[in-house]
Formats: structure tokens, sequence, C-alpha cells
């Protein structure tokens, strides 16, 4: 880290530039994770994820149980599975949703235990 950047600003002279390195390398390594945050901030997805949570469900299934267009679950759906935070699959005709894997369930837990927690 260079002085302009910061070291030069620290009063205490305690920066450890090789801890600076490593969390900067960790950082560098998060891209995706504001998509994935960003798509979770949408009320509807939240709500598609959640009910997903409790079964598998098709996609006039999930429009009726949230009162939406099936063009409109589409929407969301495509980009919840390009996140990879569900996935499908096909009987007949019928496409059938459900959550990628257990890090998403687990995901969602944590931000109810958190909201829960006092």
């Amino acid at each position: 880290m260079s002085k302009e950047r910061g070291t030069s600003h620290c009063p205490g002279g305690h920066i450890d530039p090789a801890n600076l390195e490593r969390i900067r390398s960790s950082l560098d390594a998060l891209p995706h994770v504001a998509e994935v945050f960003n798509a979770l901030g949408d009320n509807t997805r939240i709500r598609i994820l959640y009910a997903l949570r409790e079964s598998e469900l098709c996609v006039c299934e999930l429009a009726s149980l949230l009162d939406l267009t099936p063009q409109a679950v589409s929407y969301h759906l495509r980009l919840l599975r390009v996140l990879r935070l569900v996935k499908y699959r096909k009987e007949g005709k019928t496409v059938f949703y459900s959550l990628d894997d257990e890090h998403v369930v687990l995901m969602l837990q944590q931000a109810l235990d958190h909201l829960t927690h006092n």
C-alpha cells in the first residue's frame, strides 16, 4: 500500500502491510457476491426462494402462490438460475424448480435467524 493510499494518514502507525495485502486478496476473490446480494435484495426473488425452501414448485404454482404472472416468475427464476440459487428439472412439458443446494437453504435460514436474534 502506498503512502498516498492511507499509510501516511494513520496516526497510530500500526498498519500491517502484509495483513492488508491478505485482506485485499480476499476482497478481489469475491466478484459475484454483490450480484447475489443484489438478487436477494428483491422482495419477489426472496419470496420465490422461501417458497422453494418449502417445496419444489413449477412456474404456475409459484405464480399462483405469489399472485404474479408466469412471465414475471420466469423472469426472476432465470436470474436466480444464472446465479446458481435455483435449479430445475423437466417432467414432460412441466419445469419444476428447487433451491440449488443446501448453501442456499442455510443462507436463507441465517438471514431469518439474524432478524429474530435479540
